[in-house]
């Protein structure tokens, strides 16, 4: 079995990992593909509901209007 001669020091370990996730990430934002909304203009995924305002191809999916009330009504 092969057995190192020196101990590995941190920052070469660190910088390996670095690198490693780096490639990693690299890979996903290459598999994900990212779109725009047609009408709010957020990034968003292809195929999915846009987080910001709601629309799904044009329709109203989900209400965000809810989500805008409980942020600016304050509970005294």
């Amino acid at each position: 079995m092969a057995v190192p001669k020196k101990k590995t020091s941190k920052s070469r370990s660190r910088r390996r990992h670095s690198a490693y996730l780096k490639e990693q990430v690299r890979r996903l934002k290459k598999r994900l593909s990212l779109g725009t909304c047609a009408d709010c203009g957020a990034a968003k995924l292809n195929h999915h509901v846009c987080k910001e305002c709601g629309k799904y191809n044009g329709k109203q999916i989900l209400d965000k209007s809810k989500e805008i009330d409980k942020i600016t009504t304050i509970k005294a």
